[in-house]
């Protein structure tokens, strides 16, 4: 027989027993060691309370009471959860709920409590079942520990962790830390032991759901480090984190925290502006930024100037992610320094498509020319006397198979900067003689045509070119005469070296050179005598000068010099092509010059094979 139980009557509803209940030998003992029980549970140090089933505290020691700045009786029959906060979050009041209910084995939750004296402290809250869980409902035990003390030292060295020691502006980690919590839709999670609960963890006030970044690097700081060191330089840094954070702090002030501001590593910094009022507050803010820093500073003694180029990015929090906003970021402070560096550049889906499709295509370059994706198209090149098809040059195109067909303009630039034209370049000149040399063979009664090849600076300084126009001149049959290798007037100024002997082999092998664009550079027919050219292609935009069929006047100055410049050719045995030939008003009068061959639509765009098959030994149609 069991002895009776200090407590609610139990739910069963069956009324107690009256009168005082009988004591055996084993009641007296169980009594006893409920005694020894109950008087260890008030003298114990750890702060505890009895909970039953329902939440109701049933028993609290004095070590509570005093932790809560009150006395046992005021807080017996109370709730415990508000006691030590366990509604402030969904998921510590669900646990909390199951632990009652026999359903799970323990809820351990950090909370922030309020003495009545006014003081907060950081408390570990455990609460744990009696009884086995597989009995059913019954009462729980409830502990607090006092954990303040380990929270503040978590809390500095979380701090220290955070935060950059030159600046003292959050670092990268926390930068991160708070993008990726300002794009997460917000939940509730338990809170672990002794983690800090940030403010901006909290549920934010409601905002428009969009979100901007500047994403700033210093102009000029490399030097200060270099020429004065690195303890001048982190007093710049600091100097210049300073009124960043003026900066930040006059946009945001109508944000509670405001904007955060932070060094990321060497002399990059960001500004991160949550719920953002549109791209206008992030371009506002970065004008700010750079007025700011035009100021010169005074470290140390000394006035130093530093500028910054800044990439802006504003977009819905919805459409992005840390990584991808970071991109954005890096991609456009990047176009800020190739725009000339002290600026800012607001990020540009167009420009940035641009840039996405140029390195798809680099990626995929190599690999394109081995699986065969290039073909060459032939633009004629027209004897002015008598307008016939003299020769033809021959134009690279990929047939990309996302794409579809691309202009050398979209891949060529990209095949220089990273060495494939050398490749691509043996390609051309093979497919090229080879049908050269084919053109002649079917039209034996026809004077045969040159065909001229573009050659890049890149290929005179990488590959073999005398080499390589050997062994393909020899392998197709071409004889020397019938090739003209094009290099760009830039591309030969200056040559000297290796540049130099190799045209100057390629010349005594027989092979014609050709100056593209002339012009445009900075080079003169006179030093030009000096190098083995046999071939002047004037560049379109003088010839454009000549226009008179679409209602525009003509340029006396341009037809000046393009009489000048063919005279003078002439003079030092050089032919003349006159690139960009769209009207035969222009054909007239560039024929009256004395230009040896014209190229341009009046007389055909870039060709089949085939087609140019059928211009051999005739006039082009429009000509």
């Amino acid at each position: 027989m069991s002895g009776t139980s200090e407590g609610p009557a139990p739910e069963s509803g069956e009324p107690p027993r009256a009168g005082p209940p009988m004591v055996t030998e084993r009641d007296e003992e169980g009594s006893g060691e409920l005694r020894d029980y109950r008087a260890a549970f008030r003298a114990a140090a750890l702060p505890m309370a009895v909970v039953d089933h329902r939440g109701q505290v049933v028993r609290v020691n004095d070590a509570l009471a005093s932790l809560l700045g009150t006395g046992p009786d005021a807080l017996r029959g109370g709730r415990a959860a508000d006691l030590v906060d366990l509604a402030a979050d969904g998921r510590s009041q669900v646990a909390y709920g199951e632990v009652l209910a026999g359903t799970r084995s323990r809820l351990r939750c950090t909370r922030r409590l309020k003495h009545p004296d006014g003081r907060s402290l950081w408390a570990e809250v455990t609460v744990v079942p009696m009884a086995d869980p597989a009995e059913g409902p019954g009462n729980a035990l409830l502990s607090v520990e006092d954990v303040s003390d380990r929270h503040e030292l978590h809390l500095r060295l979380r701090h220290l962790r955070m935060h950059d020691p030159v600046t003292r502006l959050p670092n990268r980690t926390l930068f991160f830390e708070r993008l990726t919590t300002a794009l997460e839709a917000p939940s509730f999670q338990e809170t672990p032991p002794f983690q800090e609960a940030p403010p901006f963890q909290k549920d934010p006030p409601p905002g428009n759901g969009r979100i901007g970044l500047c994403y700033l690097d210093l102009d000029g700081f490399k030097a200060v480090n270099d020429t004065l060191g690195h303890h001048v330089g982190d007093r710049l840094l600091a100097a210049v984190a300073t009124r960043l954070t003026d900066c930040a702090d006059a946009d945001g002030h109508h944000r509670a925290g405001g904007h955060l501001v932070a060094r990321l590593g060497g002399d990059e910094f960001a500004i991160l502006v949550e719920d953002s009022a549109g791209a206008h507050q992030l371009t506002e803010l970065a004008d700010a930024v750079l007025g700011a820093l035009e100021r010169p500073f005074d470290v140390g003694g000394q006035r130093l100037s530093v500028s910054a180029s800044i990439g802006v990015v504003e977009r819905a929090a919805a459409d992005a992610t840390p990584t991808g906003l970071m991109q954005a970021a890096d991609t456009t402070l990047y176009w800020a320094k190739a725009d000339g560096r002290g600026r800012w550049t607001l990020f540009d889906p167009e420009r940035n498509a641009h840039r996405m499709t140029r390195q798809a295509l680099s990626a995929t370059l190599r690999a394109a020319v081995e699986r065969g994706e290039f073909t060459l198209e032939y633009q004629p090149l027209v004897g002015m006397a008598d307008e016939v098809v003299r020769g033809v040059e021959a134009l690279v195109r990929w047939n990309h198979p996302r794409f579809g067909m691309l202009a050398p303009h979209r891949f060529v630039p990209i095949a220089e900067e990273d060495g494939t034209i050398v490749q691509l370049g043996r390609w051309v000149l093979r497919t090229a003689c080879r049908q050269a040399r084919r053109w002649q063979l079917e039209h034996p009664a026809e004077p045969a045509l040159f065909v001229s090849v573009n050659v890049a600076v890149r290929q005179l300084w990488d590959s073999d070119l005398v080499a390589d126009v050997a062994e393909v001149l020899a392998e197709t049959g071409l004889a020397p005469g019938l090739l003209q290798l094009e290099l760009t007037e830039s591309a030969v100024t200056g040559s000297a070296g290796r540049p130099l002997r190799v045209l100057q082999a390629l010349s005594d092998m027989g092979v014609r050179i050709a100056i593209d664009d002339f012009g445009t550079g900075y080079s003169n027919l006179a030093y030009l005598s000096r190098l083995p050219v046999s071939v002047l292609k004037l560049d379109g935009s003088f010839v454009r000068g000549f226009r008179q069929d679409d209602g525009n006047r003509s340029s006396p100055a341009d037809e000046t010099i393009v009489e000048a410049m063919v005279q003078l050719a002439h003079r030092l045995g050089l032919t003349v092509t006159a690139e960009c030939v769209e009207t035969s008003g222009q054909a007239e009068r560039l024929r009256r010059i004395g230009c040896d061959t014209g190229q341009g639509w009046l007389y055909s765009r870039a060709v089949t094979p085939e087609r140019i098959a059928e211009l051999i030994g005739s006039r082009p149609p429009g000509s």
